[in-house]
C-alpha cells in the first residue's frame, strides 16, 4: 500500500513540474492548450490514486485523463491537414472516445451498484480503451513523414509505455484479481518515467506534424474491429454469466454454421471483396485511389525486365487491369489503313474478336484519337452514354461482347499508339472523374512506352537495312571491279583466242571470277554479320601474289622489296583491302606507268606500299572526301575503295596512310603489326 502511494505521488509530482514549465513557457498553438490539460489531468488522477486507490473519482480522472491524450493526438493529426483529406480515420477516434465515454457511464453505474459482472464489463472496456489507444499511437507514428518522427518519437514512446502497462493491468486484472494487486501499485512509478519523455518532446513541439495514408486507415479500422469483436464477446460471456440463461445447442449450432458459411463463402468472393472495397473507398475516403501506389505499382509493372518478363504490350494490360480489378485485357493497334489488329493480349479467355482488323473498324483510330474518351461500354449498351461515346464508329463486336467493361486510348502526339480493352470485373460499376484522371494519366505513360519501344524496333529495322546497304555498297564496288576484268578478258579474247596459253589463263580467271561472286554473295546473306575476322599470321607473299595477279594482265604491277615476311592479319580481309589499292593505282594510272607494290619492314611494323605515277590529290580533298563513302575523283567511280579499305584494315588493328600530290602521283600505305612465323612451316622466296 505504501508503494502505491510513493509511485503514484512521485507520478503527479512530475506532471505537476511538467506543467508548471509549459505554462512559463507559454502557449504556441491551438495543440499546445491540450498539451496542458493531459499534464493537468495526469496530475489530478496521480494524485487521487495515491490518496484513495480505486475510488471512482479516481477512475473519473482516469477516463479524463485518456480522452484528453486521445484529442491530443487528433489535435496532431487535424494539424497537419489531414482532417480534409481522409475521412476513415475518424472512426477510429470517434470509436475509442465511445469507449472510453461507456467506462464513465459504468463508473457512475458502479457507484448505485456493486454487480461483479458491471466491474468486469468495465474491466474490459479498459482493456479495448489501451488497445484502441495503441493502435492510434502506432498508426501516427508509422505514418508520420520521416522528418518529422525525430520531433514526436518521445511522446509517442511515452503514450506507448503508459497504455501498455494500462492494457496489461486490466488483462491481469480481468484474468487473476489477486495477481494484478502488487502490479497496480508500480503503476504510478510506471507513469512518472514517461515524464521525462514527454519533456523532450515538448520542447519541440511546434515540429510535431504527421500525413497519414490509407494504409494506416484500413490498418487502423482493422485492428480496432478486431479488438471490438473480442471486446463485444468478452462483454456478453461476462453479462450473461451467472444469469441463469441456457444457450440451446440448436441456437449454437445455426451460429456456429451461419459463420462458417459467411467465412467459406463471402471471404473467397471476388465479388463480395470488390464491392467492400467500393463501398469503404466511397463512404470513408475523399480520394477512392492511393496515388503514390497505385503509380510505383504502374510503373513497376511497365518497367519489368527480365528473361522472364512479359513483352510490354502485355505488361500494359496488367497495369492498367491491376488499377481497375479487371481480370483480362486485350490491346488493338491501327495499321496504316485504319483498322483495327490484335496487339497482345492478357488473361484473355474468350476468342479473338473475328471482325478485328475488318472494315467496319476503318475510321476507329483517327476518332479515337480526336476525342480521346475513355468508353463505358456498359453506358453504351444502356442507352445512357453521352452524345460523344454514341458518336463513336464503334464496331458491332465491342457492343456485343458484354464481358468488354472499359476502352482506353492510349494517345502519344496525337496519335493512338492503342487502345485497350478491359474484361468487367466481378463488381461492376460506373467510372467517375477520379478513375478518368486516373486512367488518362497513366493512358499517357503508357503510350509514350509503347511509341518508344515502337520507335525502337523501327530504328533496329533501319540498322539493319542500313548494315545491308553498307554490305551492298561494297559488293557493289567489287562487282565493278570484276566487270572490269571480265570486260579486258572479252576483248583480249577475240585476239587470241587461237593461243593455248591464253585459253587456259582465260579459264582460270572465269574461276577465279566466279569463286569471287559467290563469295560475294555470301557477304550479304545475314548470316555473314556473325561471321568472326579470323586475325592469325599470315605469309605476306601469298597475299600479296593473289591481290595483284588478274591485275597484272592489263596493267604493269611491280612488286618490291622483302614480300616473304610475316603479318598478323585477315587473310581475306587483306587481300580485299590491297586490291582496292591496287586497282585504284591502276585506274588513276597511264597505261604505260607502272604501279608499285612495296614492302618494308620497320621495327615491329610491316609497310606495305601501293604507289602510282597518277593524277594524284589535293590537301582538302584527302582531308574531307577520300575516305567518306561515295566521294571519287574519277567519273565512273564508286568512291568505296578507300573507305572500305581503311575499315579492314582498322579492323585488324592496323593503319592505312596516304600521301599524294596534285599532279605527281599517290602512295597508300598499310601499316600491319609483325607476326612470327611458324615453326610447322618453312618457306622460300624465290
Amino acid at each position: 500500500m505504501i508503494i502505491a502511494v510513493w509511485s503514484h505521488a512521485l507520478a503527479a509530482v512530475v506532471f505537476a513540474g511538467l506543467l508548471a514549465w509549459r505554462l512559463i513557457a507559454g502557449v504556441r498553438q491551438p495543440g499546445h492548450r491540450l498539451l496542458l490539460a493531459a499534464f493537468a489531468l495526469t496530475a489530478c488522477w496521480a494524485w487521487l490514486e495515491a490518496i484513495a486507490p480505486g475510488a471512482s473519482v479516481a477512475r473519473y480522472a482516469e477516463t479524463a485523463r485518456n480522452l484528453v491524450w486521445v484529442a491530443l493526438l487528433h489535435s496532431v493529426y487535424a494539424s497537419s491537414g489531414g482532417e480534409g483529406r481522409d475521412h476513415g480515420i475518424r472512426p477510429v477516434y470517434a470509436a475509442v472516445s465511445a469507449v472510453l465515454g461507456l467506462q464513465l457511464v459504468l463508473t457512475t453505474v458502479r457507484l448505485t451498484t456493486s454487480s461483479l459482472a458491471v466491474e468486469e464489463t468495465a474491466n474490459i472496456l479498459r482493456i479495448t480503451a489501451a488497445a484502441g489507444s495503441l493502435v492510434l499511437v502506432h498508426n501516427l507514428y508509422g505514418q508520420a513523414s520521416p522528418a518529422s518522427r525525430s520531433a514526436i518519437r518521445y511522446a509517442m514512446l511515452a503514450l506507448v509505455l503508459s497504455w501498455i502497462y494500462d492494457l496489461n493491468l486490466y488483462t491481469i486484472t480481468y484474468l487473476d484479481p489477486p495477481m494484478a494487486t502488487s502490479f497496480a501499485e508500480w503503476r504510478g512509478a510506471a507513469v512518472a518515467i514517461t515524464g521525462p519523455l514527454f519533456a523532450m518532446a515538448a520542447r519541440r513541439e511546434d515540429d510535431w506534424k504527421i500525413r497519414l495514408s490509407r494504409a494506416a486507415t484500413f490498418q487502423s479500422l482493422s485492428l480496432l474491429a478486431i479488438c471490438a469483436y473480442f471486446a463485444v464477446m468478452a462483454i456478453l460471456a461476462t453479462a450473461l454469466r451467472g444469469t441463469g440463461f441456457d444457450w440451446p445447442q440448436t441456437l449454437a449450432v445455426a451460429v456456429l454454421a451461419v459463420m462458417t458459411v459467411a467465412a467459406m463463402v463471402l471471404l473467397p468472393s471476388r465479388r463480395a471483396r470488390a464491392w467492400a472495397k467500393v463501398k469503404v473507398a466511397k463512404h470513408l475516403f475523399e480520394h477512392r485511389y492511393d496515388y503514390r501506389t497505385e503509380w510505383l505499382r504502374f510503373t513497376a509493372t511497365l518497367g519489368t525486365t527480365g528473361p522472364e518478363a512479359r513483352p510490354l504490350e502485355e505488361r500494359v494490360i496488367k497495369a492498367f487491369a491491376d488499377i481497375l480489378d479487371s481480370p483480362a485485357g486485350l490491346l488493338l493497334e491501327c495499321d496504316g489503313s485504319g483498322a483495327l489488329t490484335v496487339g497482345a493480349t492478357w488473361e484473355w479467355s474468350g476468342a479473338l474478336p473475328p471482325a478485328v482488323g475488318s472494315d467496319d473498324s476503318a475510321g476507329l483510330c483517327h476518332a479515337i484519337a480526336a476525342s480521346g474518351r475513355i468508353i463505358q461500354f456498359d453506358s453504351i449498351r444502356s442507352g445512357v452514354a453521352q452524345a460523344e461515346d454514341k458518336a463513336l464508329p464503334l464496331p458491332d463486336w465491342m457492343k456485343a461482347d458484354r464481358s468488354i467493361w472499359i476502352g482506353i486510348p492510349l494517345i502519344h502526339e496525337e496519335a493512338l499508339a492503342g487502345f485497350l480493352l478491359l474484361a468487367a470485373p466481378e463488381y461492376r460499376r460506373p467510372l467517375d472523374w477520379e478513375d478518368f484522371d486516373l486512367l488518362r494519366t497513366a493512358a499517357r505513360q503508357a503510350a509514350s512506352s509503347l511509341a518508344e519501344a515502337q520507335g525502337q524496333r523501327a530504328l533496329s529495322n533501319a540498322q539493319r537495312f542500313e548494315e545491308f546497304n553498307r554490305r551492298f555498297a561494297f559488293i557493289l564496288h567489287d562487282i565493278k571491279n570484276l566487270v572490269s576484268q571480265l570486260s579486258l578478258l572479252a576483248r583480249n579474247a577475240e585476239r587470241h583466242a587461237d593461243n593455248a596459253e591464253f585459253r587456259a589463263d582465260m579459264i582460270a580467271t572465269l574461276k577465279g571470277s566466279i569463286a569471287k561472286m559467290n563469295d560475294l554473295l555470301a557477304r550479304l546473306t545475314p548470316q555473314a554479320l556473325a561471321k568472326q575476322k579470323r586475325i592469325e599470321p599470315l605469309f605476306l607473299l601469298d597475299v600479296l601474289s593473289t591481290a595483284i595477279a588478274n591485275r597484272r594482265r592489263s596493267h604493269e604491277i611491280l612488286l618490291l622489296g622483302d614480300a616473304s615476311q610475316w603479318v598478323m592479319a585477315d587473310a581475306a580481309g587483306l587481300e580485299q583491302a590491297i586490291g582496292h589499292l591496287v586497282q585504284n593505282a591502276v585506274d588513276a594510272s597511264e597505261e604505260d606507268q607502272p604501279v608499285t607494290v612495296r614492302v618494308d619492314k620497320s621495327g615491329e611494323e610491316i609497310a606495305i606500299a601501293v604507289s602510282d605515277k597518277g593524277c594524284g590529290m589535293d590537301p582538302d580533298f584527302i582531308r574531307d572526301q577520300l575516305f567518306q563513302p561515295f566521294a571519287s575523283t574519277k567519273p565512273s567511280g564508286f568512291g568505296i575503295g578507300a573507305f572500305e579499305a581503311r575499315l579492314l584494315i582498322t579492323s585488324m588493328s592496323g593503319r592505312l596512310s596516304v600521301e599524294s600530290t596534285r599532279g605527281r602521283g599517290t602512295q597508300f600505305t598499310i601499316h600491319l603489326p609483325v607476326a612470327d612465323a611458324p615453326e610447322t612451316r618453312q618457306r622460300k622466296v624465290a
